[in-house]
């Protein structure tokens, strides 16, 4: 018992320890890279501190150790400049600078340069579209049905000044936008309108988000719901229910079809009212087909045999089906 439990806490110790982790990773993940340090910056300094460190080599006897470390200075300086000056944005990005706090304009895409400590590139605005998914959990519709929703959301900034200016954490506002439109959208549709009017509600849901963050600097290009889940019990009742739903139609076709068979036959009546010879036939043909059947037993009512005269025909075939054909010869 006491080294199960010890496997247990070690197992709940290391499950709280990965969970920690990920969310640590999570974390840096959604901090932004705003340093972005250029490869060609970080090249140029290397070569610079490289040249620093020969000159001093090749000045250590002819030049004294002041001047020296005047010089290596200087060349560290100048490359911690260059290091921290020069940026490069790709084509997709905008760089927000920042003069002595103000907005000053906006860089990329490319290379440009900046003043160290007096201006700043806080934010870099990617232009591409982007994919944020939310949902919306255990949310009442109209009819008053739990409901768990999961959409996917595509947008992107068309006006990087606003977006850098005007929300402190655009990604964060748009998802928090787009869920709370949700449940909004959720709590004005019955269950019905949800299931079948997605497309509806996909455009619905893109205008209430697009109208929330035109503010911002960003465009929704489109809204799609993914999955919509009900509860099991509610799932299991909507099934019976089409399930006799679908038997109903059944029975309705069913009938409908009695009554035109009904009709045929009222119509096909009507001819054989002045012509009894052909009522006649077409009872003694009804009975041949039944009787061509091997083992098949026809019921006939006593006024049909009256009428067709069938109980003598009746009993010289089965006189004809029972004689031996020597017999029959013999009657011949």
């Amino acid at each position: 018992m006491n080294k199960k439990n010890s496997q247990n806490q070690a197992q709940e110790q290391n499950q709280s320890q990965d969970a920690n982790s990920s969310r640590f990773r999570f974390r840096l993940q959604k901090m932004p890279d705003n340093t972005h340090v250029s490869g060609i910056g970080i090249l140029i300094f290397i070569i610079i501190i490289a040249i620093a460190n020969l000159g001093a080599q090749l000045m250590n006897h002819y030049v004294s150790d002041t001047l020296i470390g005047i010089y290596v200075v200087v060349l560290v300086l100048v490359g911690l400049y260059v290091l921290f000056s020069l940026k490069v944005a790709n084509q997709w990005e905008k760089a927000v600078v920042l003069r002595m706090g103000k907005f000053q304009g906006l860089r990329g895409p490319g290379l440009f340069w900046i003043v160290p400590i007096i201006e700043t590139t806080p934010n870099w605005i990617d232009h591409r579209v982007m994919v944020t998914p939310f949902n919306a959990e255990k949310t009442l519709t109209k009819d008053t049905v739990p409901v768990d929703v999961d959409a996917v959301l595509f947008w992107m900034v068309w006006d990087a000044e606003k977006a850098a200016l005007e929300v402190q954490d655009y990604r964060g506002a748009i998802a928090w936008a787009s869920q709370t439109a949700l449940r909004e959208i959720i709590g004005q549709r019955t269950l019905a309108d949800i299931l079948t009017g997605r497309s509806k509600m996909d455009a619905d849901l893109q205008q209430i988000i697009d109208e929330r963050t035109t503010p911002w600097g960003i465009s929704v290009q489109s809204v799609e719901i993914r999955d919509v889940i009900i509860p099991p019990d509610l799932e299991d009742a909507m099934s019976r229910q089409a399930q006799a739903e679908r038997e109903r139609q059944a029975r309705v076709i069913l009938g409908e079809s009695e009554e035109q068979i009904a009709h045929s036959f009222a119509q096909a009546s009507l001819s054989y009212i002045a012509n009894p010879t052909a009522l006649h036939l077409r009872a003694m043909n009804m009975l041949f087909e039944g009787l061509k059947e091997k083992g098949a037993i026809v019921i006939v009512p006593s006024s049909a045999v009256d009428t067709m005269n069938l109980g003598g025909l009746s009993g010289i075939t089965a006189l004809a089906q029972n004689m031996v054909p020597g017999d029959m010869d013999k009657a011949k």
